[in-house]
């Protein structure tokens, strides 16, 4: 797609606006002043509108995508996510470890960028748990123990990926290192994977809340057992 620029993916995003969500917007993703994504723009665009986009944009070159994760603008930000990820998924495909190298190292490098939980929750578990499968996992501790919100909230949404093949050992080994995080985002992340764990291994799931319900965000607690039957549900939120 030679020639393809961030500034035309921006140019079609904006053709795309709507006023209305671009109102709604800054309040649901918390960009108020003091919240976690202060100052964050939006065009008001609809996520499957950006998909579609991105797909006419599929090949658009890693300059170009690195100037849309520095765009003000969330919707520039998380339409590079959906290239990136597509990118690095047809890499997956081709068996192509150059390429594969290339793509998560851009990714881990811009994480600053990808700083709300929509871009990290399109991405992680695409991305970084595809790649780090046969590899290393040290990373994903490394960013979990890191004092940045999207690191962590990463390295808990990378494990979605083992968790769908059966592999759980990664996914409770960041969910122990996570607990006692202060952050509502990282307390949702950390009972989602396990509510995930959970549908494979309820038992394995009711036993690290067993281990951890003392020092454990209700809110976790809660994300966790949310398919459970409601009589399990409430024994386990008196414990």
């Amino acid at each position: 797609m030679a020639g393809k620029s961030a500034a035309q993916v921006q140019k079609r995003l904006r053709q795309k606006t709507n006023g209305e969500k671009a109102a709604f917007f800054p309040r649901f993703f918390k960009a108020g002043p003091g919240e976690y994504a202060e100052g964050d723009k939006f065009l008001g665009v609809i996520v499957p509108d950006q998909r579609k986009i991105a797909k006419e944009f599929k090949d658009l070159p890693l300059s170009e995508i690195d100037k849309l994760l520095h765009n003000p603008y969330h919707e520039c930000r998380l339409t590079a996510i959906f290239i990136l990820v597509a990118q690095f998924q047809k890499a997956l495909k081709a068996d192509d470890d150059a390429t594969q190298k290339e793509l998560y190292e851009f990714y881990v490098k811009r994480l600053d960028q990808v700083n709300n939980w929509d871009l990290v929750d399109s991405s992680a578990h695409k991305i970084v748990g595809p790649y780090l499968k046969e590899r290393s996992r040290k990373p994903l501790y490394q960013f979990a123990k890191a004092r940045h919100l999207w690191k962590n909230r990463v390295a808990m949404i990378a494990t979605f990926f083992y968790i769908k093949g059966g592999d759980f050992e990664d996914a409770l080994g960041i969910a122990e290192i996570l607990v006692p995080h202060k952050h509502d985002l990282i307390h949702k992340a950390v009972g989602w994977m396990l509510r995930e764990i959970g549908k494979q291994n309820e038992p394995l799931m009711i036993g690290f809340l067993e281990n951890h319900h003392e020092e454990m965000a209700r809110v976790a607690i809660r994300y966790a057992i949310e398919k459970l039957p409601e009589r399990k549900r409430k024994e386990i939120l008196a414990w």
